[in-house]
């Protein structure tokens, strides 16, 4: 057991071997005449322009005060408030065309990266779900007695786990979406349920299957049916063998959530590519998208382990 003070010199070592680790990173950089414009990134983050608001249609300003502009329809209409603006474009008496920008007002928004964060987040929980059903009916099916259904989930598993992930979403998308008439999303969401059940499964079957057969025969010598012991008895012991790889395959299924960006769903990874195209800041885009993900997967690490340790607490 190292002493105290020992802890803290590994420690200082360990941050010196990476201060000198993004050190030789910085040279390196220096060495293709790379300029870093980390500027240009931060409206993609946080977009701080101010908004245009427009008129939505012909008409004229009526009144202009600190709080308000009125633009009085030449339609009959209801007159179009602008409230809450920071810039006044029109003044009184100006002739409005639809479209045209009566006021401006300054507010912060996410930017396009944080939209392509929210769609990752999005698109990877409502797939863990599908695939949690998924996998867990397919590992039952793996050690269940009837063959066929021991057939069916071994094909399964097999076909998924030994093709490409990028081919099933081009098959999800391209073939079964043109014949369901799936929309983008929902057949990058059924592309990655069914990848990920697949490996579920094979974790439901082994986290199953660590359990003591005897558990099994003492919950049925207590007259309970089969579903119910599995339900009551073997699954909830098999949860907590299972929580870190199924973690681990949380965080793997948000990683390969970028992959659905090849059938154009401006995921975060998509969002990064279209900001390079704005500001060719190729380096800087990729390294903060880089840095978005692992803000994702950290924060889901430390939930899983605060979860890991209730559970011991209660055993």
């Amino acid at each position: 057991m190292l002493t105290s003070p020992r802890r803290w010199l590994w420690h200082g070592l360990s941050v010196l071997i990476i201060a000198g680790l993004m050190g030789t990173l910085y040279i390196a950089s220096k060495q293709i005449n790379y300029s870093w414009q980390w500027a240009r990134v931060l409206p993609y983050i946080v977009n701080t322009a101010p908004l245009d608001l427009r008129a939505s249609g012909n008409g004229t300003i009526t009144e202009v005060t600190p709080d308000a502009i009125t633009l009085t329809l030449d339609s009959g209409d209801k007159p179009q408030v602008f409230k809450s603006y920071d810039q006044a474009v029109a003044a009184q008496g100006d002739l409005i065309f639809e479209g045209d920008v009566v006021a401006r007002t300054v507010q912060w928004r996410a930017g396009p990266l944080l939209h392509g964060l929210w769609v990752t987040l999005k698109i990877s929980v409502i797939s863990l779900f599908f695939a949690t059903l998924l996998g867990l009916a397919a590992g039952l099916m793996r050690i269940s007695s009837n063959p066929a259904c021991q057939n069916l989930a071994f094909a399964y598993v097999g076909l998924i786990r030994g093709t490409p992930l990028l081919v099933q979403i081009f098959i999800m998308y391209f073939f079964v979406g043109t014949m369901l008439n799936l929309d983008r999303f929902s057949a990058g969401v059924m592309a990655l349920s069914i990848f990920t059940g697949a490996y579920i499964a094979e974790i439901v079957r082994s986290g199953i299957q660590s359990i003591s057969p005897g558990q099994m025969e003492a919950a049925r010598s207590l007259g309970m049916s089969y579903p119910k012991a599995m339900t009551h008895v073997i699954l909830p012991q098999a949860f907590k063998r299972t929580l870190p790889p199924m973690a681990g395959q949380l965080i793997n299924l948000i990683k390969d959530s970028s992959l659905v960006s090849v059938i154009a769903i401006t995921d975060l990874t998509k969002a990064g590519r279209e900001a390079i195209s704005g500001n060719f800041a190729t380096f800087e885009v990729w390294i903060t998208v880089a840095g978005l993900y692992l803000i994702l997967t950290t924060l889901l690490s430390w939930v899983v382990r605060r979860i890991e340790k209730r559970l011991a607490a209660s055993d």
